[in-house]
């Protein structure tokens, strides 16, 4: 076997190899995956980690779901003594109350055992299209225990020594409602960290154990030390900012969301004191979700391209306040708590925009749009299961304008293909576009949102959850908000109506559901926007021309050409006042 130190080359060979690994679980998993949520959506996550649970490497995939797999990991561990650990076993939960997210988003772990000896493991965390509960899909806001939304999961091998355990395959068939889609995906989750664990085991032998742990501690080091730099040259003191998330889905009040960031030296302290208590209805958000989505906004502070590894969050402390929305105790309802996730990141950026204007980004669409329709197939007779998770603005940057129709910062969702759903589904996508002016104006114009309307052949059951249809995408240094989002059944015809936020509803065949997402807030002064841009966007129908005069102060001629002279004399009356 060739020689190798632990030094800096080897340190870097090691970390893009793991990062290699967890990104081919991930797409293995998406080529085996049988549901769209999978296959299409990608809404799932794979890591490596290290014998307590730190994380060594995550693959390039969603990151909201990314940051329960080490705190479930170090209480899988804590939970099993290390002698119980066997080649081939798989363990998998999907509790919030044990470090992870909501109950269709279940986990999956695999020991990696090198010379009879616990190096870490192979995890990968996946969104099932249905894990039992009340409503079919288990994406209904508005639910008020966490027992009504779905089977709960304890840590349980699901895997032993590579062998299946048939009755818990059984048990939890017996609980879902379309168990050959749910069940196939679960041998892709377990087949993919199986396959996880040999890539890695294959890795140490290359380097040898010593190497490999030295240059993994290297490499959490690295971080670490990139973090506290980054921290130590921020001035010290207390940066707080709110952000409101539009009710829980079970009263119509608005529910708080506070957060606190204390600086000094090179560490940082968050809290969230000030934040509403927990809910009813279920935008409760578990501790791990909470973590993730302030160590989700550090890292793209302090630089999205290091080594992402739990070595970057060690100068960062969350501190839990039991009780409120961020860390509920049981029996609180938990599936909606991305609603709340996401303002724990937009709360942050307008918290640190004081003192880092040329990092941050204005508000994004800042809420998730899930939705899952289910019925009787009319060709097949069977019952179809459809999750759609849509797409809104993003935030304009210091220096460029927002992305257009992306799924919210800590997703990173892909879209279902119209034709991808019209092929599986009893549904018909009718319209699917982006609306002009959904982004606010600003010297830098936020990202326009998206509207898709579904035409269905079938009688459903509708159950969602979304949000800011009452607080829209906050703009900075005088960038205008974003637009507001809106659900409608048959619009435009005399049996349009509203439909709630969160909820669960029916939806007959024939009916079409117009679903339009937040749009973002735009960054710096509308009137400072170059003309030009003005121009094309409207020639591209992103700016309507009465946005472009009364916002943007900019004239257009009956050519679309820039009127200059009463362009300049609109901005020249904006600056007397």
């Amino acid at each position: 076997m060739a020689k190798y130190k632990a030094d800096k080359v080897t340190m870097q060979v090691i970390r893009y190899s793991l990062e290699a690994v967890a990104d081919d679980m991930g797409y293995a998993l998406q080529r085996m995956g049988r549901s769209t949520i999978v296959k299409e959506i990608m809404d799932f996550n794979c890591a490596v980690l290290g014998p307590e649970g730190r994380i060594l490497s995550q693959a390039h995939l969603c990151p909201l779901m990314m940051f329960s797999l080490p705190r479930t990991c170090y209480n899988m561990v804590k939970h099993y003594q290390k002698d119980n650990w066997r080649d081939g076993d798989v363990v998998v939960t999907n509790d919030p109350y044990l470090g992870g997210q909501h109950l269709p988003d279940v986990q999956f772990f695999s020991p990696a055992i090198f010379n009879n000896q616990l190096v870490g493991f192979a995890a990968n965390i996946c969104h099932q299209l249905d894990m039992g509960g009340c409503v079919p899909g288990g994406v209904a806001g508005g639910l008020t225990e966490i027992y009504q939304e779905g089977l709960r999961i304890p840590f349980i091998k699901l895997y032993h020594q590579g062998e299946e355990n048939e009755e818990i395959f059984a048990f939890i068939g017996s609980n879902i409602r379309i168990p050959e889609k749910t069940l196939a995906d679960f041998r892709a989750q377990a087949a993919t960290t199986l396959g996880g664990v040999s890539r890695v085991k294959e890795l140490i032998s290359k380097y040898g154990i010593g190497v490999f742990k030295e240059c993994t501690n290297m490499l959490m080091d690295y971080s670490e030390k990139r973090t506290r730099r980054f921290i130590k040259d921020l001035p010290d003191g207390r940066y707080s900012a709110v952000d409101w998330i539009d009710d829980d889905g079970h009263s119509d009040e608005p529910v708080k969301l506070h957060v606190n960031i204390d600086i000094k030296g090179d560490s940082m302290i968050v809290d969230f004191h000030g934040s509403s208590p927990q809910t009813q209805g279920n935008i409760n958000c578990p501790w791990s979700c909470s973590e993730g989505g302030v160590f989700y906004t550090v890292v793209g502070l302090v630089d999205p391209y290091m080594p992402i590894n739990s070595g970057c969050f060690l100068p960062v402390e969350v501190r839990p306040e039991k009780g409120l929305i961020t860390c509920p105790v049981i029996p609180a309802a938990v599936t909606a708590r991305s609603e709340t996730m996401t303002k724990i990141v937009e709360a942050m950026l307008k918290a640190m925009a004081p003192i880092l204007p040329d990092r941050v980004v204005a508000g994004s669409h800042g809420q998730a749009c899930t939705s899952s329709f289910t019925g009787i197939h009319p060709e097949t007779g069977k019952r179809f299961i459809y999750v759609e998770i849509q797409g809104g603005g993003c935030g304009a940057r210091p220096d460029k304008d927002g992305a257009d129709g992306q799924d919210l910062h800590l997703g990173r969702f892909m879209n279902t293909p119209v034709e991808a759903a019209e092929l599986e589904y009893p549904v018909t996508i009718e319209r699917y576009e982006f609306i002009p002016d959904s982004g606010g104006a600003g010297k830098w114009r936020g990202g326009l949102s998206l509207r898709r309307d579904i035409r269905f052949h079938a009688d459903v059951t509708f159950a969602r959850y979304s949000d800011r249809r009452k607080f829209a995408p906050q703009g900075l240094f005088g960038g205008r908000e974003g637009s507001k989002a809106s659900m409608l059944l048959n619009p435009r015809t005399d049996r349009e109506q509203v439909v709630k936020s969160k909820g669960v509803s029916e939806i007959k065949a024939g009916d079409v559901l117009s679903i339009s997402l937040p749009g973002s807030g735009g960054y710096g002064p509308p009137w400072e926007r170059d003309p030009e841009r003005v121009r094309w966007d409207v020639i591209n129908g992103k700016v309507s021309l009465k946005s472009a005069r009364e916002h943007y102060l900019v004239s257009l001629n009956t050519d679309l050409s820039t009127n200059e002279t009463e362009t300049k004399a609109l901005r020249a009356e904006k600056g007397k006042g």
